[in-house]
């Protein structure tokens, strides 16, 4: 584009906006400006308003030192003062070369620019504008911890908000964390308006803990506890999911007055339970691995996520036993049989294969019994019948004498 060109649209730009009332805007007020002309070390903007919005060219210059940006782009930009008719913005206090608005960007919570130098005790050494050195606390570099911050933050060009600036900028303390706060809070407002429970959202897991995982759903965080991540008891959490990871889960209860967003896992996933009935049913014969033992029994794993529970009255081979670990261990393999199934409180009784209740025992005792009363009716029988043959057979014999 040649300069007479550029001077023209400069000029046209500027004559749509002449008739426009002055605009008041407070330092560090955030706006959306058309770019309408470049020249020199500057780049002119419409702010709609009488007066001309002036931003440095080297915001909008990228690695290469090329201008990534034309007239009629549009940009956002902050307000820093007003001088000489003119309205000075920026993008991003500290980007490039131009660094002599910090303490501006200080008073009217611009955010700057700056390069994680190297990590130092406490934190980090971060550098604005190519020279100016400055500190943010390890807790102030992002919204949840990391556990291997250096790595993941070191060499680094992030965003910052200062917080602290002391001794003319030789004192400057910054923080990343205070602006994500501010882009979660707006994103918030945003998803109030439409999540609701029962809706399946997407996020990724950004935080592991041992009673849940965190998860970022878009400018909130939303926590699965460990009971919802799979339909299979969780012992360690970090054994299904990993920070970073993306997940899709069901919102099962919003609490916007407590900040608080549940999700379920385990609600995306099949419900092994559905087919219960059919492959459990009584009396059936089973494999199953003891997941724990309790004070009242053992509970055993049939499948994954079906769990069945053997009374501590039914272990023991027929002794009377105080705990389940006399007789079985975490991990080891039983055969049981299904006893009952209650779907609705989602129970399942099972019974070692070898064991017999004090009722079936009792029954079993009884009819050994009853046949032992029969055989013996029955031998009296043959041994009357024998006796009456022998006498009859004597008295024959004397007869025939």
């Amino acid at each position: 584009m040649t300069q007479e060109s550029t001077e023209q649209s400069f000029a046209d730009l500027f004559q749509e906006s002449s008739s426009k009332a002055l605009r008041h805007l407070e330092p560090g007020q955030k706006i959306r400006a058309t770019i309408v002309g470049i020249g020199g070390n500057s780049v002119f903007l419409d702010v709609s308003g009488k007066n001309e919005g002036i931003l440095d060219i080297s915001e909008l210059l990228n690695k290469e030192g090329e201008l990534s940006a034309a007239i009629g782009d549009k940009v956002d930009v902050y307000f820093l003062k007003s001088t000489g008719g003119a309205q000075i913005f920026t993008i991003k206090l500290g980007s490039g070369k131009n660094a002599t608005h910090l303490e501006e960007a200080w008073r009217n919570g611009i955010p700057v620019e700056g390069l994680v130098k190297e990590e130092i005790k406490g934190g980090f050494d971060i550098t604005l504008g190519g020279s100016i050195r400055a500190f943010c606390p390890y807790s102030q570099m992002g919204l949840h911890r990391v556990d291997d911050a250096g790595a993941a933050y070191t060499g680094r060009h992030m965003t910052f908000q200062i917080t602290r600036f002391e001794e003319n900028g030789r004192n400057i303390v910054v923080s990343a964390r205070a602006l994500l706060e501010q882009e979660r809070e707006q994103q918030k407002e945003a998803l109030q308006a439409s999540l609701q429970e029962g809706a399946t959202v997407h996020g990724t897991i950004s935080s592991i803990r041992d009673f849940g995982a965190f998860v970022d759903i878009g400018g909130v965080d939303g926590m699965i506890p460990i009971s919802e991540i799979g339909w299979s008891r969780v012992e360690d959490i970090k054994e299904h999911l990993a920070i970073g990871q993306e997940v899709t889960a069901v919102i099962k209860k919003l609490d916007w007055k407590a900040g608080r967003i549940t999700l379920s896992l385990k609600e995306t996933l099949a419900n092994p339970w559905d087919a219960v009935r059919e492959r459990f049913t009584e009396g059936s014969m089973h494999t199953g691995t003891v997941a724990r033992l309790t004070t009242f029994g053992a509970f055993v794993t049939l499948a994954p996520g079906i769990d069945g529970l053997i009374h501590i009255s039914k272990l023991g081979g027929g002794r009377r036993i105080n705990h389940p670990r006399e007789a079985l261990e975490a991990g080891q393999e039983v055969e049981v049989k299904v006893e009952g199934v209650d779907n609705e409180t989602r129970k399942i009784s099972l019974a070692p294969t070898d064991y017999v209740s004090s009722e079936s025992k009792e029954t079993e005792e009884k009819n050994e019994y009853k046949n032992f009363l029969s055989e013996k009716s029955v031998k009296k029988q043959e041994d009357a019948v024998g006796s009456l043959g022998a006498l009859l057979q004597d008295k024959l014999r004397s007869r025939s004498k």
